[in-house]
């Protein structure tokens, strides 16, 4: 008889009120489990184990704290995947979708009357690579990570720089839809209504690691993306046309 566990403190939580637990469910044969129950709410500990990955993916659209806490709390434990190699995979991942938003809105705002030169095609690469990299890096996530720590409770397991970060970046997730506009054509305005399924969903999953009032929450975020918004807007008008 196995049982999936943490170490000697309580790694994982309860999806339902988020106590801490030891023991998501007890395997006596492959395929036979039994799911533990949550001692504080009594309710099972974590459902989402015997539910395919689809359910917790409309569960995280639909932004029910429960599946963030399977998410962050039970799936992303450091015993089970490579922390290091996720958090880099998705600092990337974040940099190029935030990379091809500034140019989806940058071509759509310019009008070229003549084919574009090398230089200026350089030249707008050149401002919205230091748009994504001083707008991210520098304001976002620093200003995000300060707020946090200084205005948000720190919740076990959820204190450090890299673990705020992929916390971030993993609730960003919403960021992946303007693939689609490479496929498709989409006004403009798709854009702005995914960066606002991004803040909300960054909300929601602040809340759930930090177990913060949803107002803090709120004001924590809405300044770190209002900071980034400035920041990319006066590189946008510092740099020459």
């Amino acid at each position: 008889m196995e049982s999936c566990s943490g170490t000697s403190e309580a790694d994982f939580r309860c999806v339902q009120c988020g106590f801490p637990i030891k023991t998501l469910y007890i395997q006596y044969s492959p395929g036979n489990i039994r799911l533990m129950k949550c001692g504080n709410c009594k309710a099972v500990a974590d459902e989402y184990i015997e539910c395919e990955m689809m359910i917790l993916i409309i569960d995280l659209i639909l932004h029910k704290p429960k599946a963030y806490r399977h998410l962050f709390y039970n799936m992303f434990s450091k015993e089970s995947v490579n922390f290091e190699g996720l958090l880099w995979k998705s600092v990337l991942a974040y940099l190029i979708l935030d990379f091809y938003r500034m140019w989806v809105l940058s071509t759509n705002e310019k009008k070229w009357s003549l084919p574009p030169t090398v230089a200026s095609l350089l030249l707008e690469f050149g401002k919205m690579l230091a748009g994504v990299i001083f707008g991210n890096l520098l304001v976002f996530l620093c200003v995000l990570f300060y707020a946090v720590r200084k205005f948000l409770r720190a919740s076990s397991g959820f204190y450090g720089w890299k673990q705020i970060l992929l916390v971030v970046l993993v609730s960003s997730y919403f960021k992946i839809f303007l693939t689609a506009m490479m496929v498709w054509e989409f006004p403009s305005s798709v854009i702005f209504i995914v960066d606002i399924f991004v803040v909300s969903s960054n909300i929601v999953a602040l809340k759930v690691v930090t177990n913060s009032e949803m107002m803090r929450c709120m004001a924590v975020c809405a300044v770190a993306h209002g900071l980034k918004f400035l920041a990319n807007l006066n590189i946008s008008v510092c740099s020459p046309c």
